[in-house]
């Protein structure tokens, strides 16, 4: 990686960023990294049990304790559990299953084909912003993004001369970075809503949080995390790494040939079969694929969207390959689902100590003690709407780097913020965007975030020395501005009493 020199305020911040990086990387390997701080998990449970550290949960008003995972009992668990806590780690089966059906797409040469069509297609000038708007619309899908927009804005990059690495930041930016931020309903809203209607139903019996609560803010902030994030990617990230000097061949931006563009002609003509088929399944009232009770929201389709993925992907990929000539026989399809394994070697010896690490976390309290000893801070400082709607994305952004879901800590938070809110005469869909706010801003930085393993074999595949600190220290301007600018969005949205969606104003009526 080659690094110019900036200098003024630049150069501070550049110096900064490398000292991250420096620092970071002089860390172990992620997988040592994660072992220690599996085993720093059960000493400080046993610290913690020793001196009886407790809080008590806002929800169910129950004293919460530090489980001692060095007692008998938490020894044996560590023992029964250690399987399923790998094989039973979220990322591990969402990577593989989605990887057999891109796999074949890959393989087929399908992938490479719409890379090619993308980059010729788009003006340059508006590349990092396409990828960093995909990003984020990618959402939606469930966790599309980590598995094909973020290795494919690398390659992209790569392919126009750019470096790969920035274009992957771009990706993982949209993809995380702005999580909350769509312009459609993605599965986190349902998720959300609900957990916010029980929360505000400690105050108001009959209250309801819509799916949709936060709907027009977060389209108004799908637009400036795209911008920000293109700002960002051309102006500070890219800028730093310099120009990419590494051994990883480019792909190639020829022009389709008329095979190829045949072959893309008819997976056009299949996705649109897709698309009629799923409509048809979806839009009538007793469509086959509509959830509990009728519900387009918590449809089977977005729920199980890998799945979709994997049958989409594979179909397309088959169909292509067959037509260009790529696919013989079966076997060749086969051929290309076992090379798409190849790549996650490294990524299933990482995970392995991670899901150990994640498991003992939430064994011992040590996660939910932090997380409600921060909610009640933030409750008692009894300050005005700005500072809390600071404080509050602060506090969120914080717990974020300890607990990666969103639904497990909105659990916590939601609670002990709705009706505060409530009584303070702001409505709980306004707790709602400001812990989301605060939940996506660290998403790119925190260690917790289930991907995060996943990243770094992506970054590690163009920079061999690529570790913790260089993830870290690309993301970290993203993070910082994401925060002010997302935050001032947010303030600025609540002081001009805008709906944050339909029939979810600022304030409380109650």
């Amino acid at each position: 990686m080659s690094t110019p020199k900036p200098s003024g305020r630049a150069g501070l911040f550049s110096r900064f960023l490398h000292f991250v990086e420096v620092g970071g990387n002089a860390l172990p390997h992620p997988a040592t990294l994660f072992a220690l701080l599996a085993v720093s998990v059960l000493v400080l449970s046993w610290i913690g049990h020793f001196f009886d550290w407790t809080s008590v949960h806002p929800a169910t008003q129950e004293e919460v304790h530090i489980v001692n995972l060095f007692s008998k009992e938490g020894v044996h668990q560590i023992f029964l559990k250690m399987v399923d806590n790998y094989t039973g780690f979220a990322p591990l089966g969402i990577v593989m299953v989605a990887l057999l059906g891109i796999g074949i797409a890959e393989s087929s040469g399908l992938i490479s084909a719409l890379i090619r069509l993308l980059v010729i297609k788009s003006p340059k000038k508006l590349l990092t912003f396409v990828i960093v708007l995909s990003g984020i619309l990618s959402n939606t899908a469930s966790d599309l993004g980590y598995i094909l927009i973020i290795p494919m804005a690398g390659i992209i990059f790569h392919a126009v001369g750019r470096h790969p690495v920035a274009g992957m930041a771009a990706a993982f930016a949209g993809v995380s970075g702005g999580f909350s931020a769509n312009f459609f309903i993605g599965t986190i809203d349902p998720l959300l809503a609900g957990l916010s209607t029980e929360s505000a139903r400690i105050l108001d019996p009959d209250y309801y949080v819509l799916p949709t609560a936060n709907y027009y803010f977060m389209a108004a902030s799908t637009l400036l995390i795209a911008f920000l994030g293109t700002w960002i990617t051309n102006r500070i990230v890219e800028p730093r790494l310099g120009t990419y000097e590494g051994d990883v061949p480019q792909e190639p931006i020829n022009r389709l040939s008329a095979i190829e563009k045949k072959g893309i002609r008819a997976v056009a003509l299949a996705s649109l079969a897709w698309t009629a088929l799923l409509l048809l399944t979806l839009i009538p009232e007793n469509g086959f694929f509509r959830g509990p009770e009728q519900s387009l929201l918590r449809s089977p389709l977005l729920k199980g969207f890998i799945a979709l993925l994997f049958f989409m992907s594979g179909s397309m990929g088959v169909l292509y390959g067959f037509i260009t000539g790529k696919f013989k026989k079966d076997a060749d399809v086969v051929r290309g689902m076992v090379d798409s394994f190849k790549s996650l070697a490294a990524f299933m010896v990482l995970v392995f100590f991670a899901a150990q690490f994640v498991a003992y976390f939430k064994w011992s309290n040590l996660g939910l003690i932090i997380a409600i000893e921060g909610a009640s801070f933030l409750q008692q400082s009894n300050i005005g709407l700005v500072p809390l709607i600071i404080l509050f994305v602060l506090l969120s952004g914080f717990i974020n780097m300890f607990m990666g879901s969103a639904s497990a800590k909105w659990a916590i938070l939601g609670p002990v913020f709705i009706p505060m809110f409530m009584l303070l005469g702001y409505s709980p869909e306004l707790s709602q965007a400001i812990f989301r706010v605060g939940d996506s801003v660290t998403n790119i930085i925190s260690p917790m975030m289930s991907f995060f393993a996943l990243i770094i074999v992506y970054f590690e595949k163009y920079d061999k020395k690529a570790g913790i600190g260089t993830l870290i220290s690309t993301m970290l301007p993203y993070s910082l501005l994401f925060f002010v600018f997302w935050t001032l969005l947010l303030i600025g949205w609540a002081l001009l009493n805008l709906p944050l969606g339909p029939g979810a104003p600022i304030h409380y009526p109650g």
